[in-house]
């Protein structure tokens, strides 16, 4: 077991490893354009993954590989260079769910930690303790686990044995991920990194010799979601999943946007730190800032998934998100009472901003005027990336997020 619980982020690009590291990361988890379980970000080519190891390891932080994807014969010839280059540039384990693929990382990469991917479906203490023999440093479990069943996994284990468990973002509607939805009907298979999510769909009833009359199968009227699985979030409880014995605290989404994956670390490594401060209390209480902020992402409804059990893991009502803030730029630098920034999204003269700091601290200011590049004045910030300053008496740290809450509808 680990000293004091890990909180893991996730890293779709170099930029969002960065972000992840800064806003808090114990750990991050990446992928290189093959072999990882999401084909949609951008991933790491070997330079970024060597970059990013660097970054990480310079602030103590430690960064794991996905190669959890099955991979098929032609593919496994490619395996071996693949993991003695990332070996070489530095990654801390191999997250994997094929056994010739723990074979080959054992040949190959034998000082590199592995982590049994939750795509090999570890739900019971004797299969995490197979995995351990197997030579598994850690196993990331099952999504479909309650706090007791980790709990029992914990008591039954060997102590060396880490446990991870997802503790935020998207939830899938099948087992441990193991969906064949998406290749049945897309012809791209979710369990390579190419879901097509058809979990999200919308869905009516049509009976077979009357096509065209859609049935109401019941929700609401705007159709239904029977698949549809509310997001995670554990932050209010994130004392009991520590105490069941969970070593690292995995949040979801190598999809997501930067912005996404540095507010949701910072209000995670806020709701951990706090239950780090007095481990022992049986008295945790979550700040209310911490849900404030992990409600200035783009999410579907919040659950606390299986962790109390199957029937609190709640079905959404809509594939919509909730979508109440956006986030308008970054701040590259700050001097003399002015922020150097660049544009991510448009705001106006006279919106007012909210500044996300990497320390976790939030500031609000109106700006009084807006400079371009050139010095000028303007009245918003409507070219993509284009960099700007804008007043702010107070110093704000390189890396910080700005962001405006949207205009009622």
């Amino acid at each position: 077991m680990l000293s004091q619980p890990e909180l893991l982020s996730p890293a779709g690009s170099l930029e969002t490893l960065k972000y992840a590291v800064l806003y808090g990361a114990d750990a991050v988890y990446c992928a290189l354009p093959q072999f990882g379980m999401r084909a949609a970000p951008p991933n790491l080519t070997n330079d970024e993954l060597r970059e990013g190891c660097i970054f990480a390891h310079a602030r103590g932080r430690r960064v794991y590989l996905t190669l959890n994807t099955l991979p098929t014969n032609e593919e496994l010839d490619r395996l071996p260079q693949a993991m003695k280059d990332a070996a070489d540039a530095g990654v801390d384990a191999f997250i994997i769910a094929d056994l010739g693929v723990l074979a080959l990382a054992q040949k190959y990469a034998p000082g590199v930690e592995v982590h049994f991917s939750t795509q090999a479906g570890i739900a019971n203490y004797a299969a995490a303790t197979q995995a351990y023999k197997m030579g598994a440093k850690r196993v990331v479990l099952a999504r479909e686990l309650s706090l007791t069943d980790i709990a029992i996994i914990r008591d039954n284990t060997p102590p060396e044995l880490e446990l991870e468990a997802f503790v935020h973002g998207a939830m899938c509607m099948s087992v441990s991920g193991r969906c064949l939805l998406s290749s049945y009907m897309t012809g791209r298979s979710g369990n390579r990194g190419e879901c097509a999510q058809p979990c999200r769909w919308k869905y009516y009833l049509m009976e077979e010799r009357r096509p065209g009359q859609y049935m109401e199968i019941g929700e609401n009227e705007d159709g239904s979601y029977i698949l549809n699985a509310n997001d995670l979030c554990t932050a209010p409880f994130i004392d009991l999943i520590c105490k069941a014995g969970v070593d690292s605290l995995k949040i979801e989404g190598r999809a997501k946007t930067f912005y996404y994956v540095a507010s949701v670390t910072s209000a995670y490594r806020r709701a951990l730190d706090m239950y780090l401060a007095d481990p022992r209390s049986d008295n945790f209480e979550l700040p209310d800032a911490v849900i404030e902020e992990l409600n200035r992402t783009s999410h579907r409804h919040y659950s606390p998934g299986f962790y109390f059990g199957k029937e609190k893991a709640l079905q959404t009502p809509s594939h919509s998100y909730v979508r109440d803030w956006d986030f308008v730029g970054t701040v590259d630098n700050w001097e003399n009472g002015e922020a150097s920034c660049t544009q991510r999204s448009k705001f106006n003269l006279g919106d007012t901003l909210e500044v996300l700091q990497p320390d976790g601290s939030v500031v609000t200011l109106t700006p009084a005027w807006i400079k371009n590049e050139e010095g000028e004045n303007v009245d918003a910030t409507p070219h993509p990336l284009m960099h700007y300053t804008i007043p702010c008496e107070a110093p704000l740290m390189p890396y910080s997020l700005l962001r405006m809450q949207k205009a009622e509808q």
